[in-house]
């Protein structure tokens, strides 16, 4: 059987970091535990990476990555700032409902003990997408006679996403952060956009 390639073996890593993430609630995971589960020594997966602070920030790219093109995306696709808003929102849900283990990772709960630098990178992450909800809210006003307290709105917006990712890592994945969405959306919808 042929040697899998130096990318394959990294995203390998990586995705299996990401379904022990999800299935080891409250654990902490130890290099030793997931080089067991990729199937390689513990030496091995430092050839990949530096640190297991590294694996997390290779998480967290990816995180960054598909979430930041797909805005862009809806950006690109949506022009009024209400459609805009409940894409992006709603695409964050979707993510963490997908992706438990990032979930976790946006958290944050599996950074605790981690490198300080680690947790700025989810804060940063949080930032980047409460400034692309202000830029939006911002240009409502001037095109579309959108009257909000822009950096409250935005914050509050954002709350309501980070709330129910922490929910449902506090549920262990029970209570899906899309259950009842369309409802919240026009609860939202109505305060924002009147």
């Amino acid at each position: 059987m042929a040697r899998p390639r130096r990318g394959e073996r990294r995203q390998t890593i990586l995705e299996t970091l990401a379904h022990m993430l999800e299935k080891n609630q409250g654990e902490h995971i130890t290099t030793a535990q997931l080089a067991r589960a990729v199937g390689v020594s513990e030496a091995a997966l430092y050839r990949h990476f530096a640190s297991k602070a590294k694996m997390f920030e290779g998480l967290l790219e990816f995180i960054e990555e598909t979430l930041f093109t797909r805005i862009n995306k809806i950006l690109a696709e949506e022009s009024r700032a209400e459609a805009r808003v409940q894409s992006i929102l709603f695409l964050l849900l979707g993510f963490a409902d997908k992706n438990p283990g990032m979930a976790r990772l946006l958290y944050g709960d599996v950074l605790v003990g981690e490198t300080e630098r680690l947790r700025q990178r989810v804060v940063q992450i949080y930032e980047r997408i409460e400034t692309q909800l202000k830029q939006i809210l911002r240009e409502a006003e001037a095109g579309e006679n959108l009257r909000v307290p822009v950096a409250d709105t935005a914050a509050l917006l954002l709350a309501v996403v980070e709330g129910s990712i922490t929910r449902y890592v506090r549920s262990e994945f029970q209570s899906s952060p899309v259950a009842g969405w369309e409802r919240q959306w026009d609860l939202l919808r109505k305060g924002v956009f009147g």
